[in-house]
């Protein structure tokens, strides 16, 4: 998949991730966007893990792998936010 290829699914992939996990979010639509893109690297690559076969292409398993990564990049984002707001 080319890189231009990569960056558009992570954005679907970012706005299906919040949609999914709604609330307010320190960053914003940008910071929104690159979890997406770095959502569909680390769903890629756990894909890629699991079952020898990441993300090729523009298919349901490609789109759901990239949600499911930017949806924890989105967890692990809003937690450590939360702890450096409340100090």
């Amino acid at each position: 998949m080319s890189i231009l290829a990569w960056i558009v699914l992570g954005l679907i992939a970012g706005a299906i991730a919040k949609a999914l996990m709604p609330g307010k979010d320190p960053g914003g639509i940008l910071v929104t966007m690159l979890i997406g893109i770095v959502g569909a690297f680390v769903g890629g690559f756990i894909g890629n893990a699991i079952t020898g076969s990441g993300l090729n292409g523009f298919s349901v398993w490609s789109i759901l792998l990239a949600v499911v990564g930017a949806m924890l990049l989105l967890w692990v984002y809003r937690l450590t936010t939360r702890h450096k707001m409340a100090v």
